[in-house]
């Protein structure tokens, strides 16, 4: 197979779709994001990476709690007014009709119709050059009982969205299961 050099590039697939929730100024705040990873599995974490220049940004400081929601391929619209509007000049929560809730950690605020939400609490910001990383801490897990097989979360019936860079910036649903981890690769 002949391949052709890009030069350094973000191509790492697939890219969840996010909406981060945060306070900036006493109001409740959701962005965009695609930039996510877990980090840890004892004890859960996660990184996001946002620009330091987006509104959100100022309400995620070390020790902070923010929040990380999983929409549904439904709420493509919502996720995408999020990601092009700035919540320094509208109200998301109000214009997309988000239903905001708070749990344990009160400050984290969650949006309802997100069949997934994470409460989380900032243990690390690495500056990196237009960006920060976000290390956190997974403090409490709220999924929607619909999204439930067996007492354990059912990501197909999420229907989460995932985003794609190229060859044009386009969200799109998960794909077809083509096997079953460890176990498919004992035929070889």
């Amino acid at each position: 197979m002949n391949k052709v050099t890009k030069g350094p590039q973000v191509s790492l697939y697939p890219l969840p779709v996010l909406l981060i929730g945060a306070m900036v100024d006493g109001k409740p705040n959701f962005m965009a994001a695609a930039w996510s990873s877990l980090a840890d599995a004892d004890p859960p974490m996660l990184t996001i990476t946002i620009r330091r220049s987006r509104h959100t940004r100022d309400g995620i400081e070390p020790g902070g709690a923010f929040s990380v929601n999983i929409p549904s391929a439904a709420q493509v619209r919502e996720v995408d007014f999020c990601g092009i509007e700035s919540g320094s000049r509208t109200d998301k929560a109000e214009r997309c009709g988000f239903t905001v809730f708070y749990g344990e950690l009160e400050t984290a605020p969650l949006i309802e119709q997100c069949p997934v939400n994470l409460e989380c609490v900032v243990k690390h910001i690495i500056e990196l050059g237009a960006h920060s990383l976000v290390v956190a801490d997974i403090r409490q897990t709220h999924i929607s009982e619909d999204c439930l097989t067996d007492d354990a979360l059912d990501v197909t019936k999420v229907d989460p969205l995932v985003y794609l860079t190229s060859p044009k910036r386009r969200y799109a649903r998960l794909g077809e299961v083509v096997g079953d981890a460890y176990t498919v690769g004992r035929g070889l």
